[in-house]
């Protein structure tokens, strides 16, 4: 997406969200939103204390924010045409599997850290695609996050703004997902992908080049697994960690160790767990890898490193599928593309890619055709800018 067409979109989309906050509310304190991600390399590292390399899209979800004078929370989404409320007081509970997890979470959270959360309405709009792999959940957990802060005339650091959503999404979605998802949508910044060291939450701003596009291909198929699965991986990785444990006592997770250890001592691991370490421990080198080739402008070596990945998610790590894999290999046939991998937590959604800018429109043809003929789908295809991370945008009301 172009950045005047970004920002056209993102007025348009900040002014329907106030007037429909005004039509139930009376007049909102305040529009914020934050953006999804996508994920250049480094899958399923950032729960293992890994390194992950993401950059923001300019896809976001809209909370418009408003006080109330009672201790509860009303939420509007108007994707979905409804609205939930709850008690300030009553947050706790097991994950419905309803959107509205994600917000009530982010509430339990920050009414734990503090009690001074007051009473708010909300109405969220989001067009970060759901289902794809680029985080709308994300998305929605720090917009709702700033919105419900801000209401309450409290400021937090980005940091632990992310580690809050990310809580949010452990203990009420019931997802134990890695903190680079809202980590991006909290600090993201345009035109960057982001190096992120998951454990030491410390990051280095990673400048793309102006010769290439991140162009995302949804594939239009999330298959049920997903989140068993997801979590199911996790549970992998930590049985391999206690296993090495017992003879390397300093490791700390998969981070702490190198293929030649896992070589030396996970030799009696169950296959599975073996695939699954080895999968994280050559991604995290990979991610650094990769660092120094987009440092460089080496964005050859970038693509090589993209494929490499996506072979070891689709063999070790086992997230991949038919449409994801045929995505990518109609990718690597077109003219133009340095490198095309899986994104997300896999089993469908989309993949990455980074396309000569030249190239871009020849490659959403090629492969939108491609793929229709094969599978019968018609996918969406993205072409994107890196964005900015979340922020407060009621000057675009102006």
């Amino acid at each position: 997406m172009a950045p005047t067409e970004e920002t056209d979109n993102s007025q348009a989309t900040t002014r329907f969200v106030a007037d429909e906050f005004r039509k139930l509310y009376g007049e909102p304190i305040g529009i914020f939103r934050a953006p999804g991600r996508v994920n250049l390399i480094g899958e399923h590292t950032d729960y293992n204390d890994g390194f992950v390399m993401p950059a923001a899209l300019g896809f976001y979800t809209y909370v418009a924010a408003g006080p109330r004078v009672d201790r509860k929370l009303s939420v509007y989404s108007i994707d979905f045409a409804e609205t939930r409320s709850f008690a300030l007081s009553e947050l706790e509970g097991s994950p419905s599997g309803h959107w509205s997890d994600y917000v009530r979470g982010v509430a339990g959270v920050l009414q734990a850290r503090s009690n001074l959360i007051r009473g708010a309405n909300l109405v969220i709009k989001g067009d970060v695609p759901i289902g794809a792999g680029l985080s709308s959940s994300a998305a929605l957990e720090v917009a709702s996050g700033l919105a419900l802060l801000t209401n309450s005339g409290l400021r937090w650091s980005r940091v632990e703004i992310a580690k809050a959503c990310q809580r949010a999404e452990h203990q009420y979605a019931g997802t134990k997902c890695g903190i680079m998802d809202q980590f991006i949508s909290c600090c993201g910044r345009a035109n960057h992908a982001l190096l992120l060291d998951c454990r030491k939450l410390s990051f280095e701003l990673l400048k793309i080049e102006v010769s290439a596009r991140i162009v995302v291909c949804n594939t239009m198929v999330k298959h049920e697994l997903a989140a068993g699965e997801y979590n199911q991986r996790r549970a992998d990785c930590e049985a391999g960690v206690r296993h090495l444990q017992g003879f390397l006592p300093e490791v700390r997770a998969l981070r702490d160790v190198s293929l030649s250890q896992l070589k030396g001592y996970g030799a009696s691991l169950p296959d599975v767990t073996y695939w699954r370490c080895r999968h994280v421990i050559s991604e995290n080198a990979r991610v650094l890898e990769a660092t120094n080739a987009l440092k460089q402008g080496n964005l050859n070596r970038f693509g090589v490193l993209m494929g490499e990945s996506h072979v070891s998610l689709r063999d070790d790590y086992e997230v991949s599928c038919y449409e994801l894999d045929l995505m990518v290999d109609l990718a690597r046939k077109c003219r133009g593309v340095y490198g095309a991998r899986m994104t997300g937590g896999g089993f469908g959604g989309c993949t990455v890619n980074l396309v000569e800018a030249d190239a871009v429109d020849e490659f959403k043809v090629n492969v939108a055709r491609e793929y229709k003929i094969a599978t019968g789908l018609h996918p969406e295809i993205y072409v994107c800018t890196a964005a900015d991370g979340a922020g407060e945008v009621t000057s675009l009301l102006s």
